[in-house]
């Protein structure tokens, strides 16, 4: 019998339409890709839009020089971009010889050579109708002539304006240009990144094809990824960054990033990992990401009754929370950029394997699965972390690493950006777009931002799914997820958050899937997740037993969780997760979106 769910805490309706719905983590995204979608465009082209915007009004979250994990659909076949590579000089050796024991959390070291702008051009010239220059002309004109700043961009500016004084100039003459932290609601502008915008435009303007017609639309776009590529952007930042500047060890390096590397680059595709989950197929990233984890877990609960899997009891909390731990224990032992049994790993026999190791009590162990023919790594299990250079010092922790959207006291930090959308015709977009965030290193001159952070998730260890090595992927915390029924596309969802987005994105499914709850009461509905995992991010430790919880789970239920031996935080009422989501209904054609009021940030719209 499935769960009743309660609506004491829902806030508002699920919106609903038929044209195009939008919903994303900034309502000037969300404009922006509903305009474009007003305007005759498909979900390809909106979401392209919107993505654009993020880079200009959410910069402590996501930006151009970060990267983009999307899954998609255009008639039922869920794919997704692929990108984000280690420079060939990112060599475990190289890090380890300038003193490092971890990948640094800031800096140079830590970017992949950034794939995003050419991620969401690709999607563009594929699945998209517009052309370029209509598609960034939101963000051109947000750049160029101002909007108002976030609280949070301001409060994350205050937060390193330290840094930037002291160690990167550059950044503050980005973020501070009269030597002020803005305030929230001050106009701010970034009129670098509107003129590389527009010189990526440039770059396929006038092109001819043969017999002088103007050339295809398909060709304008590939001339603006060369130009991403291959032109001014990738010298500039090579040029940049060979200067050694501080990172979060709390030492100088140079950045390792070639021309070389920046041109060997070009997104690509590849099929989404799915599972069946009562009746519904969930698509997923590969097990470069943590996708597969989401769906590990899945399989495991799929074998319990539906009074386990209500994320509102005592016992549905800490069914999910133990479960959640066994998936991500694997993640760690198993998944990178390698040769993963991921056929093995959600197969029902594993999983129900892996059921019978939950018991009453929460575990406080590390407990990877034992899989044929392969050997787990296991990580290091740090409680803390401080490095030598900065605990001689005195100088505490580093303020401008990220990703953690939320620290074990439920503190909201911020860290990455999501995008859903869904058309008249059933085309369906979800993407989470982030690294490259403004205190991941220092500002690149003329470009208007700076490279990312995702090589912190790899390791320094030898022997790891995720050891740092030249040319792949680092595994990516990045998770939109896709979700179908009978072959077709019914919603798509996800999440900023770190180690924390498949964890509260399962507790949308559950809540929609098993619990018959609206999109906006899933998304409204109090939320909780796990922090007895080693963390994807620098410094990447773990709190073996814990557990992240909104107050309004209930005080008999966090009892309970206490009871059964979790070690619970208490992170205010509204403060987890920022879930968006649309769907689609096969049958009517009724479109629906529901976005997070935690942040007061998040938006939906559509008609």
């Amino acid at each position: 019998m499935a769960y009743t769910p309660a609506g004491s805490f829902t806030t508002r309706p699920t919106l609903q339409g038929t044209f195009g719905m939008t919903a994303s983590t900034h309502w000037l995204a969300t404009a922006s890709a509903q305009a474009v979608l007003e305007r005759g465009g498909n979900a390809f082209d909106a979401a392209v839009a919107g993505a654009f915007v993020l880079h200009v009004v959410e910069p402590h979250l996501n930006g151009p020089g970060g990267d983009m994990t999307g899954v998609f659909t255009t008639a039922g076949n869920p794919s997704e971009p692929v990108v984000r590579p280690a420079p060939a000089a990112a060599t475990r050796e190289h890090y380890l010889a300038d003193g490092l024991e971890l990948v640094p959390g800031a800096g140079a070291l830590a970017a992949a050579v950034p794939a995003a702008v050419d991620a969401w051009l690709l999607l563009l010239r594929d699945h998209g109708t517009w052309d370029l220059a209509d598609v960034l002309s939101f963000a051109i004109g947000y750049a160029r002539n101002g909007h108002p700043v976030l609280d949070r961009v301001a409060g994350t500016i205050a937060s390193v304006a330290g840094l930037f004084r002291e160690h990167w100039p550059t950044s503050a003459a980005l973020w501070m240009p009269d030597g002020n932290v803005p305030a929230g609601g001050d106009i701010v502008k970034n009129v670098a990144y509107a003129d590389v915008l527009e010189r990526l435009i440039a770059a396929g303007q006038g092109m001819e094809a043969d017999g002088g017609m103007p050339a295809p639309r398909s060709a304008r776009i590939d001339a603006a990824r060369r130009e991403w590529r291959e032109g001014f952007v990738a010298k500039a930042a090579v040029a940049f960054l060979a200067t050694p500047h501080r990172h979060s060890s709390g030492t100088d390096h140079a950045g390792v990033i070639t021309e070389a590397d920046f041109a060997g680059l070009s997104a690509g595709y590849e099929p989404a990992a799915t599972l069946e989950f009562r009746g519904h197929t969930i698509a997923k990233t590969g097990p470069w990401g943590q996708g597969p984890a989401l769906l590990q877990t899945l399989a495991i609960l799929d074998g319990f009754d539906d009074e386990y899997l209500d994320p509102s009891t005592a016992l549905g909390a800490h069914t999910i929370l133990e479960a959640q731990k066994l998936a991500i224990a694997d993640r760690e032992a198993y998944y990178g950029d390698a040769a993963v049994p991921l056929d093995y790993l959600l197969g029902a026999e594993y999983a129900a394997e892996r059921r019978q190791l939950i018991g009453e009590k929460a575990s406080h162990a590390f407990r990877p699965g034992e899989v044929p023919g392969h050997t787990p790594f296991l990580p290091p299990l740090r409680t803390e972390y401080l490095p030598p250079s900065l605990a001689a010092r005195g100088d505490g922790a580093f303020a401008g690493v990220g990703e953690p959207t939320v620290q074990p006291t439920g503190e909201t930090r911020g860290d990455t950006c999501h995008i859903d959308v869904v058309d008249q015709w059933g085309n369906m977009v979800s993407a989470t777009p982030s690294g490259g965030w403004l205190q991941s290193s220092p500002a690149i001159p003329g470009l208007g931002f700076c490279l990312g952070t995702r090589l912190q998730m790899t390791w320094l260890e030898d022997g790891a799914p995720s050891t740092l090595t030249p040319g792949k992927r680092p595994r990516t915390t990045l998770t939109p997820t896709l979700v179908l029924r009978d072959g077709q596309a019914v919603a798509a969802l996800g999440s900023p958050g770190g180690d924390q987005q498949d964890q509260w994105q399962l507790l949308y499914l559950l809540r929609t899937i098993v619990g018959g709850y609206e999109p906006q009461q899933a998304i409204d509905a109090p939320a909780f997740h796990t922090t007895s995992i080693p963390g994807s991010f620098w410094p990447r430790t773990w709190t073996p037993g814990g557990a992240v919880v909104e107050d309004r789970l209930g005080d008999g239920v966090i009892a309970g969780l206490e009871a059964r031996g979790h070690v619970v935080s208490r992170a205010g009422d509204w403060s987890l997760g920022r879930l968006s989501a649309v769907v689609r209904c096969p049958k009517t054609g009724v479109l629906k979106a529901a976005a997070n009021p935690r942040g007061g940030q998040g938006y939906a719209a559509g008609r």
